[in-house]
């Protein structure tokens, strides 16, 4: 059985729903405006959540998405103001434009290994959220995915994400996989003490880091370098002063910053 198109649209006294295991989908604007629920079970015999099903379900604080679960359309859960956390099954492969935009309650995201889409806006304007892991297997980031975020401070993610990440308040970031930064993709973030770099990284556009003036490098015979736990010596960013009169370059450097020197 689907679920029908708006079967609970605007029930606002409605607290409490089973949905059995007879039913394969969450349809269009389903539960759109239920903003009494608190709980709801996603069964694993369910394998999408289409568009605005949980819209404005402003008391919603618990959901369990089931393992069936392969997509998650726009807006499904926009507006659910209450919900702390969120576990996205690896079963799951998209997560739609808008998906948890002004979840504002949100702290904990976690999105499973499968996910290769994350659409624009789709985690806009949490603003609990501080801290996030994008896992390698994403391909595709929508623009503004993470617009309004703006108290993530620690970000895990492979350098695709890095342009559509908030930045004002960002104090960590751990890179998983890629090959290039782009330009400026860090400029001004003053906040910004932690990066670690990985070896898969060839290229790093200029004015990356411009004016991360906090930022904790490495340091070898007084030049600094960006790396990782394994290559401390990944790109080399800079002199430590104009005054050196020689510089060993560390063994694993793979980058040097234009006009490092």
């Amino acid at each position: 059985m689907r679920s029908l198109t708006g079967a609970f649209y605007g029930c606002s006294s409605l607290t409490e729903i089973v949905i059995p295991d007879s039913v394969t989908s969450i349809g269009y604007e389903t539960f759109r405006g239920c903003s009494s629920l608190t709980e709801i079970v996603i069964p694993d015999s369910v394998t999408s959540i289409e568009d605005w099903a949980f819209y404005y379900c402003s008391s919603l604080t618990s959901v369990v998405i089931g393992d069936g679960v392969t997509s998650i359309s726009e807006y499904a859960f926009y507006n659910c103001s209450s919900l702390t956390e969120i576990v996205i099954p690896d079963s799951v492969t998209s997560i739609g434009g808008s998906a948890f935009g002004d979840c504002s309650s949100l702290t904990s995201v976690i999105i499973g290994n499968s996910v290769t889409s994350i659409g624009s806006n789709a985690f806009s304007n949490c603003s609990s959220l501080t801290s996030i892991e994008i896992p390698d297997s994403v391909t595709s980031i929508g623009s503004w995915a993470f617009d309004g975020c703006e108290n993530l401070i620690e970000v895990t993610c492979p350098t695709l994400a890095l342009s559509y990440l908030p930045s004002s308040k960002l104090q960590k970031l751990v890179i998983t996989s890629g090959g290039s930064i782009d330009s400026r993709a860090f400029f001004d973030c003053d906040s910004l003490t932690n990066v670690s770099i990985p070896d898969s990284v060839v290229s790093i556009g200029v004015g990356a880091f411009q004016n991360c003036d906090n930022l904790i490098y490495n340091v070898k015979s007084g030049v600094r370098y960006l790396g990782n736990d394994n290559n401390p010596y990944v790109y080399l960013v800079g002199a430590e002063n104009t005054s050196i009169t020689s510089a060993e370059i560390g063994v694993g450097c793979k980058i040097i910053r234009e006009a490092a020197f």
